[in-house]
């Protein structure tokens, strides 16, 4: 017999810890065994510094679903050209703690507090040759203009959650 997984707070506590010491300061735990598996659910823990590209799944169409236990997130949505189109904010507490994204929209999330954990639920199979369309106008993981791209983003996302945008 197999034996469930626990997702507890010492999983969120060991899986921030890898996030914390991860030079891409994140870290996901898969909950399904196998990449051709239906539906892919795992755990995400990030820390603030983290870049996650902006992306939409749209070959073939993935909904994804996200769920906040801990800490707090910015979700960032976009139109086609890059341009900030909706900011939402994720955390136990914040009256918000989950949403679910639809096929094809541009998205993208931040830190916003060191130990964030959630819980991310998708489509599969998982085929990184198709699982994401890259924008061009938001940089890849490790270019130079990153950290630029990023700070920038941040910006604009406090704008956006302080009424400004």
């Amino acid at each position: 017999m197999s034996s469930v997984t626990l997702l507890d707070q010492a999983l969120c506590r060991q899986l921030s810890q890898c996030a914390k010491s991860n030079p891409r300061r994140r870290q996901n735990l898969n909950l399904h065994t196998d990449l051709s598996a239906p539906s892919q659910r795992m755990l995400n823990a990030l820390e603030p510094g983290t870049y996650v590209r902006p992306h939409r799944h749209s070959t073939p169409l993935k909904a994804e679903t996200f769920i906040a236990l801990q800490g707090r997130l910015a979700l960032c949505l976009f139109d086609d050209g890059g341009e900030l189109q909706q900011v939402v904010l994720l955390g136990p507490g914040t009256g918000v703690f989950g949403v679910d994204v639809p096929p094809g929209l541009w998205h993208s999330v931040i830190c916003l507090e060191s130990g964030t954990v959630f819980f991310e639920s998708k489509d599969g199979p998982y085929r990184p040759i198709d699982d994401k369309d890259w924008p061009d106008w938001a940089p890849a993981e490790g270019a130079f203009e990153t950290p630029d791209y990023l700070s920038a983003l941040q910006r604009r996302m406090e704008h956006w959650l302080q009424g400004k945008d």
